[in-house]
């Protein structure tokens, strides 16, 4: 479990098809003293198994399948975002990130202000479901708020600002037009279609899942 907070902006060494090599910049160091043999990193967002410990980051485990549904795979992405998993008593700055992404998303257009930076993306319809006006979402494993979001005939859009902070320490500050990111939403609303649509079971063990009259039938609406 992670939070969105990026503690790391790190390098990718040597990319094969079944492992990566991060590299660790020297401000970042002091890191490798609490990386330990199979924990789990979010690397851009992507929760990935340490497999070896290297002199200057470590070598992470990946699949062909990890490659094509995120943008690791991408070979023009050399900076990724690191961060540790959450300990227990940690403060929760962000939101509650799993690491596993739920799409892809392209930067689309990007504005700079006095006071922060506008970007927006656009991603598939599944994945831009579960995004809602003013809730979270990872981006490169980044915790952001939805500052708007709309729907289009074979598309999902939405936006986020990102504050100097932000930007300087992760690597949203590489990205450029048509660039992809790892998207994922927050895990609530999943849940929350979980249990609407599955089947409950009434007096006569039938049931289509929580409808209309179901609602009504037990006072809700």
């Amino acid at each position: 479990m992670f939070t969105g907070l990026v503690q790391a902006i790190a390098r990718i060494g040597q990319r094969t098809d079944h492992y990566l090599d991060i590299q660790l910049q020297h401000q970042d160091q002091h890191l490798l003293g609490e990386i330990r043999l199979g924990d789990s990193i979010a690397i851009s967002g992507v929760c990935l198994t340490v497999a070896e410990i290297l002199a200057e980051g470590f070598r992470a485990d990946i699949s062909p399948e990890t490659y094509s549904k995120t943008n690791l795979g991408d070979p023009h992405v050399h900076y990724v975002n690191l961060e540790m998993a959450l300990k227990v008593g940690d403060r929760l700055g962000g939101h509650f990130v799993s690491g596993h992404v739920d799409g892809m998303g392209q930067l689309v257009a990007s504005n700079s202000t006095q006071e922060s930076w506008e970007f927006k993306f656009q991603t598939d319809r599944q994945t831009g479901k579960y995004l809602i006006y003013k809730g979270s979402v990872a981006v490169n494993g980044i915790s952001l708020t939805v500052a708007q979001c709309s729907d289009q005939l074979d598309y999902s859009e939405f936006a986020v600002a990102v504050i100097p902070h932000t930007y300087a320490h992760t690597n949203l500050q590489f990205l450029r037009i048509g660039d992809r990111v790892n998207i994922e939403t927050d895990m609530l609303g999943k849940y929350v279609e979980r249990f609407v649509n599955y089947p409950h079971s009434q007096e006569n063990n039938e049931g289509l899942g929580i409808t209309q009259e179901f609602l009504a039938t037990h006072g809700w609406v």
